[in-house]
């Protein structure tokens, strides 16, 4: 059994998740040159406080995670 390459794709996530995972490399570049216009800090710099960012939201989502959804865990259904 021989499988055509793209038959490989598929099977492997196709070729929508290489498509999406650049449009995400170029929103994450739009983002870091953004902060880096904007604020007149180099671009290493930028992506420092551009992965802050996303810590303190993530950071964030966890604590309201834990402080929504603490009292249900407990209950017997």
């Amino acid at each position: 059994m021989k499988l055509s390459t793209s038959g490989l794709l598929a099977r492997r996530g196709g070729l929508g998740n290489i498509v999406g995972w650049f449009i995400r490399v170029v929103i994450y570049d739009i983002c870091i040159t953004g902060i880096s216009d904007i604020l007149g800090v180099p671009r290493m710099v930028a992506l420092v406080i551009f992965l802050g960012i996303l810590g303190l939201i993530a950071l964030g989502g966890y604590i309201m995670q834990n402080k929504y959804a603490s009292g249900t865990a407990d209950r017997d259904f």
